[in-house]
């Protein structure tokens, strides 16, 4: 095929690939916690630091993963802060996220990074360095999520469970957030910062309405993040659309097909 000829492609469905297993993997354990908002806050400081980063002009890949794992210790410190009340911590992180990215913005005019790119996602974006830092972190999620699996499975439905069993629930709550922000930062580059969170939660969404058990509802939302994020991938190189935008487009039709089938 044609599309294949092109180096920017090929890396794009490379990308794709590994985004579309480590959102899900996520996303399953961000819905079941009814955090799905966290994700769209640190979607927000991605922002910032897509901006921070063409403000000192390093690689906005490594530069925004840096600025997001710093801050995602702030998001667990305010969530903890405010344990009644979480939408405030959340709130407060997404506004002060929107806020220092239009200052940063404003800063590094002169840059050459695409910003509406990093905002709505671009096929050619993404370079080799993007790749091997994708690669490299993406494999380092999995692999995290597949040792604390268990411990994340029982913190999702019985925190207090969890830490009255001796499992240090802070800790796992910390590299879980972690782990979210790494996503988010990397998923940046194909779906775009303003939706990335979207590819982790619906997804997941639909494969709650088709599973039978956690283990499926993981397989299941990794399925239909992969033919959301290809078919995608195919449909705004073909039809000139913004990545992001359409891979969320076909995301939710299938959660909308998901939805009708159930009821019959």
């Amino acid at each position: 095929m044609e599309i294949f000829t092109y180096d920017f492609m090929i890396r794009a469905f490379m990308a794709g690939a590994i985004i579309s297993v480590i959102c899900p993997l996520v996303g399953s354990f961000l819905v079941l916690r009814r955090l799905s908002q966290i994700g769209d806050t640190l979607s927000h400081l991605a922002l910032a630091g897509v901006a921070g980063s063409a403000l000192i002009g390093i690689n906005p890949t490594i530069g925004t993963v840096a600025f997001i794992l710093l801050t995602s210790f702030g998001i667990e410190y305010l969530r903890r802060a405010y344990a009644r009340y979480s939408e405030i911590s959340i709130a407060a992180a997404t506004f002060g996220g929107m806020a220092l990215a239009a200052i940063l913005l404003s800063l590094s005019k002169g840059s050459t990074i695409n910003i509406m790119g990093f905002l709505f996602g671009s096929l050619v974006s993404v370079t080799q360095t993007d790749i091997t830092v994708i690669l490299v972190l993406g494999i380092m999620v999995a692999a995290l999520v597949y040792m604390l699996f268990k411990e994340l499975l029982f913190i999702t439905f019985d925190e207090d469970a969890a830490a009255t069993s001796g499992i240090p629930v802070n800790t796992i709550n910390i590299l879980f957030t972690m782990m979210v922000a790494i996503t988010i930062a990397l998923s940046m580059r194909v779906v775009g910062a303003l939706l990335v969170s979207a590819l982790m939660v619906i997804p997941a969404a639909t494969a709650l309405r088709v599973a039978k058990n956690f283990a499926q509802t993981i397989a299941y939302s990794i399925a239909f993040s992969f033919s959301s994020v290809f078919s995608g991938i195919l449909a705004s190189y073909y039809l000139n659309l913004s990545p992001g935008g359409t891979i969320i487009a076909i995301s939710l039709l299938i959660l909308i097909i998901a939805n009708i089938l159930k009821r019959h």
